[in-house]
């Protein structure tokens, strides 16, 4: 990786703009800051244009959406890629219900958003408008291994060039491209998947990247989601012995709040394919 993200985003401090879902919207905030970003939430439709033209960046989160936030979303994104600011389009759940997949979908044809980054059968859902999510989860099916790697990234390759964006989708494998240059990323902890929001939390850290780093977009979503997946392996080291999923959610953001770029080139497992 040739960008010290740690430094670019704690230097910029972007004002990030987070529509993002209530079960994780605290926690959202909290890793903005420990990055040295700047959260706000807004998500009434009388507001979020006037919002998004203050911000540096932009992540739609389709989490808990509703028939208020949808609007909300579509006009922020569309305000956000008229003034040229980055959006990240979180597709939480794509695949599990018609209203999922079909806002999902929506706001990617009509938001053009800078990257997408969800599990492997979101994506799958955005590419197919069809899906079998487990939920919030990814189908086993559907999940990313050593001997389908190479499967998973050509589908990803052409995501990515289909729809002109970054596409990071993370699991036990994590894939990141532009549709040319793609990168599997094998940082990270079985266990992030028993803490709710640790996706929630790389998308809007993925949009504070794009917004301090917007010339080497590529890179700079390559790097946070490395980034993210460390802070997962520094937080399971220092867990005790009475420590459960709580703390471990806890000691995730103090490990982005301590991250280093010596501690980040240390850990990082991320290959070109």
């Amino acid at each position: 990786m040739d960008i010290a993200i740690v430094s670019a985003i704690r230097a910029a401090a972007p004002l990030v703009h987070c529509i993002t879902n209530y079960v994780t919207v605290n926690d959202v905030a909290n890793v903005l800051l420990a990055a040295g970003a700047r959260p706000i939430m807004a998500d009434d439709p009388e507001e979020v244009e006037e919002i998004t033209a203050l911000c540096a960046g932009l992540c739609i989160n389709i989490g808990t959406l509703n028939a208020r936030t949808i609007p909300a979303m579509t006009a922020a994104g569309r305000r956000a890629h008229a003034l040229g600011q980055p959006v990240v389009l979180d597709p939480v759940g794509a695949g599990a219900s018609r209203l999922r997949t079909e806002t999902a979908r929506d706001i990617l044809y009509e938001v053009k958003p800078t990257a997408v980054r969800g599990n492997i059968s979101e994506i799958r859902a955005l590419a197919m408008g069809t899906g079998a999510a487990a939920g919030v989860d990814a189908a086993a099916a559907d999940a990313v291994t050593e001997e389908n790697l190479a499967e998973a990234a050509a589908f990803m390759r052409a995501f990515a060039a289909e729809h002109h964006c970054i596409a990071a989708v993370t699991g036990a494998i994590d894939i990141v491209t532009d549709g040319a240059a793609c990168y599997a990323v094998r940082n990270g902890r079985p266990e992030m998947s028993r803490v709710t929001g640790t996706g929630c939390q790389l998308s809007a850290l993925t949009a504070a990247a794009l917004a301090a780093a917007s010339e080497e977009p590529l890179t700079a979503v390559l790097a946070v989601v490395v980034m993210m997946g460390v802070a997962g392996e520094i937080a399971w080291e220092r867990m005790g012995s009475g420590d459960g999923n709580a703390a471990y959610r806890a000691k995730i953001i103090d490990a982005v709040y301590r991250m280093d770029e010596e501690t980040l080139a240390r850990y990082a497992k991320a290959e070109r394919i």
